[in-house]
């Protein structure tokens, strides 16, 4: 046990896959108040990797004709060492607070860039590592209409054609 607290314990996962999201903390069947997490669906590789080190990886089962599929559950907690997350939008990125970090439950997300801090444990006996937050890049989708309205303009622009379409009365 003493080994794994020396060892630097965090995986980076680049274009991971977000499910069960909960930054809100929200009760739930499946959660208690105040429990902010999310699951990420791991590649078998990285999965079986983890798990060999004593990370608590899941597999869930998948139709007949897929292999389950391996996932961690990862803890928001802004406790000791709170997570860097941050929402990404048109290319610029803005720091969520532990107070708005919620609006990632139900963000349509495009992408999402993750390091994973692992804590080692041990209780009664039983050892394995528990997966925190450290540093998350949540890039939001935009939409066809959204990318025709906030598209930055020149407002000293000369060309007729940047009022194309406008009505004036």
């Amino acid at each position: 046990m003493a080994d794994l607290k020396k060892e630097k314990l965090e995986v980076r996962i680049d274009n991971a896959k977000v499910m069960f999201r909960n930054f809100s903390g929200a009760p739930g069947t499946y959660n208690q108040a105040g429990n902010r997490n999310f699951c990420v669906f791991l590649p078998d590789d990285l999965a079986r990797d983890m798990e060999s080190k004593g990370w608590n990886i899941r597999w869930l089962k998948s139709r007949e004709d897929e292999p389950p599929q391996a996932m961690v559950a990862v803890k928001v907690n802004y406790g000791n060492y709170p997570p860097s997350i941050f929402i990404v939008s048109n290319g610029k990125a803005s720091k969520l607070s532990e107070e708005n970090v919620k609006e990632l439950d139900t963000a349509e997300l495009e992408q999402v860039d993750l390091i994973i801090r692992g804590y080692s444990w041990e209780v009664k006996g039983e050892t394995g590592i528990k997966a925190y937050l450290k540093e998350g890049y949540f890039v939001l989708a935009t939409n066809d209409l959204a990318k025709k309205y906030l598209q930055p303009t020149d407002p000293l622009s000369n060309n007729a054609n940047d009022y194309e379409g406008l009505i004036i009365n």
